[in-house]
């Protein structure tokens, strides 16, 4: 018998309870906005702890971003638990403003894994602008042998 489908409330709940269980993304303060198989978006609020010495979000604070937010599209285009196989970014423009919103979607879905690519904006002054784009490899993890 065919699984039910989740209502869209239900997807993201399921997303939610995933970065819950994500204690560094807990620490950095990381909020799933918006979530659907194979497209998220991730967000979180820039405090002065994430800055570097020039005032702007610190490069792994974006790539940060730019990671988990591939690996939710591509976990959930799948439909199975994974893990960034790779991926690259590329630092655009200083991350400055209140808040760092990564958009990311799968690309190309397979069985063993998928790519995705993801945008990541600063929003300054209810303005978004792109600060860096990041594309990735997400694995499926193999099925735990069963003893």
């Amino acid at each position: 018998m065919a699984q039910p489908v989740p209502t869209a409330e239900e997807f993201l709940a399921f997303g939610r309870q995933a970065l819950a269980s994500q204690p560094f993304s807990q620490l950095l303060g990381a909020e799933l906005t918006a979530l659907q198989p194979g497209v998220v978006e991730l967000q979180l609020p820039l405090s002065e702890k994430l800055l570097q010495q020039h005032g702007f979000a610190h490069g792994g604070v974006l790539s940060y971003l730019a990671d988990n937010a591939l690996t939710f599209a591509g976990g959930t285009a799948m439909r199975v638990p994974v893990v960034t196989a790779e991926f690259k970014i590329n630092y655009l423009r200083p991350g400055v403003g209140e808040r760092l919103i990564a958009r990311a979607r799968a690309v190309h879905v397979g069985r063993s894994q998928t790519v995705c690519s993801c945008e990541v904006f600063a929003l300054q002054d209810s303005a978004e602008k792109l600060c860096a784009i990041a594309q990735g490899t997400i694995a499926a993890l193999p099925e735990k042998a069963t003893p």
